[in-house]
């Protein structure tokens, strides 16, 4: 799709998925049950550096778009608003939601936070304006070796291994994430891809008709193919 084309809804729809997307990393973390896996990277990272977790994502997230030059892929503006939004949204959101003391409270904002990442993948994804610096890693590494299933497994064990020895929270949550996430995105985003205006204007292809049977051939035996 043209950058220009259907632009303003493209752009609201990134900055949706993007605040959405932070939102939902900062209900995981308070629930404590688990992070999403580069999130128990960033958190363990933070701890460590004395830093804000939306600090730290902002960083990793542009070192990560540095893999990317050998790899020659090309930043979209959703690959640079990915880094820099998530990262901010996720501080905001860190100060304003509430520290939940029920464990059923906890369950509530895991399992929002993993139905809200869902969505919010299939929001800033199907706004085609260019792919997460992590997303564009992985991507990458298997447009040239290997596939895209095998890298994104070595690199989240990989950053979830790291993170917790670094003192990052995994746990349940990251396992049911790990699970939930793909059939989350790949139900939000169908119904959520912002389509050219020729694609979804083109009339649909009249069927064909079926090629009568000659009339030679009986009732009773089924017309040649």
């Amino acid at each position: 799709m043209p950058l220009r084309e259907r632009l303003p809804r493209r752009l609201f729809q990134l900055l949706a998925g993007l605040v959405g997307y932070g939102v939902s990393i900062s209900l995981m973390l308070h629930a404590h049950l688990g992070n999403q896996p580069w999130d128990v990277l960033h958190q363990g990272i933070a701890l460590r550096a004395g830093l804000s977790v939306g600090t730290v994502l902002i960083i990793v997230g542009a070192a990560v778009l540095l893999c990317w030059i050998p790899l020659r892929q090309r930043p979209g503006i959703g690959t640079i608003a990915n880094i820099v939004v998530i990262g901010l949204v996720v501080d905001v959101a860190n100060q304003v939601l509430p520290e939940p003391s029920h464990v059923l409270m906890r369950w509530a904002f895991m399992i929002g936070g993993i139905v809200l990442c869902g969505f919010a993948s299939g929001l800033y994804i199907g706004a085609n304006l260019g792919p997460g610096p992590r997303d564009g890693l992985m991507t990458g590494l298997a447009a040239r070796t290997w596939s895209l299933r095998g890298w994104r497994t070595v690199l989240e064990i990989a950053v979830v291994a790291v993170g917790f020895l670094l003192g990052g929270k995994a746990g349940l949550g990251t396992v049911l994430y790990a699970l939930a996430i793909g059939p989350l995105a790949q139900f939000f985003l169908p119904m959520l891809t912002v389509r050219s205006r020729q694609a979804a204007t083109a009339p649909a292809a009249d069927p064909v008709p079926p090629t009568p049977a000659p009339s030679a051939t009986p009732a009773t035996e089924p017309a040649p193919c």
